[in-house]
């Protein structure tokens, strides 16, 4: 897969103070747990996640499957909205598991998800999902917050010209992808008219 190139924004960890092992973006919206990631691709693929309406949560804690003495690490462990748990295999390529894999996982009460990140490669919503959690730190000023929700209550509807005019207190894209990113943890509805040609807020 293509690396896509991402520049520290402000309010972002810096790079000297992270934990060793560490991809970018650093923020996440559903991770219970800490995010330790064992590759890019690993991480990208909860980017993904985290702007899924239909995953509630997803973990990086207790990722070893085991069975008859082998040990096998997964990357994630992802509780969707129908309250049921599967784990997540990610590899650029296709993963290569040992054969008891399957099995080990259900076992476990989960069930098992190979990943090729290959399969993503120009995807536009993991470029998306990745400039949004760019600003996964920036909090939108309340006078900001309070512009918006009376301009979507008179209105309907905003597009995002109209709502990149409405910010006065905070930067206007980083405040507009913290109103979508906050949406997007609070389990809102189907969220793709956010990456629309048009997209729409309201």
């Amino acid at each position: 897969m293509t690396s896509i190139p991402f520049e520290r924004p402000p309010g972002d960890v810096d790079p000297r103070r992270a934990p060793p092992r560490f991809y970018y973006p650093l923020a996440t919206i559903k991770c219970a747990g800490t995010p330790v990631f064992r590759s890019q691709a690993a991480r990208d693929f909860a980017c993904l996640l985290d702007v899924d309406p239909d995953v509630v949560a997803w973990t990086c804690d207790g990722v070893e499957l085991t069975y008859g003495g082998e040990t096998y690490l997964i990357d994630i462990i992802v509780t969707g909205t129908d309250d049921r748990t599967f784990v997540v295999d990610v590899a650029l390529g296709a993963p290569k598991p040992p054969d008891w894999i399957a099995l080990a996982a259900e076992r476990a009460g989960h069930g098992y998800r190979p990943v090729a990140m290959a399969d993503f490669a120009g995807s536009n919503r993991l470029f998306n999902a990745k400039d949004l959690l760019r600003y996964g730190f920036y909090k939108c000023p309340l006078g900001d917050r309070v512009r918006i929700l009376a301009a979507l209550d008179e209105m309907g509807s905003l597009t995002v010209t109209e709502a990149l005019s409405a910010f006065r207190e905070g930067r206007p894209m980083a405040c507009l992808a913290a109103l979508i990113r906050d949406r997007s943890e609070g389990g809102a509805q189907d969220r793709t008219e956010v990456w629309a040609e048009e997209p729409r807020m309201g």
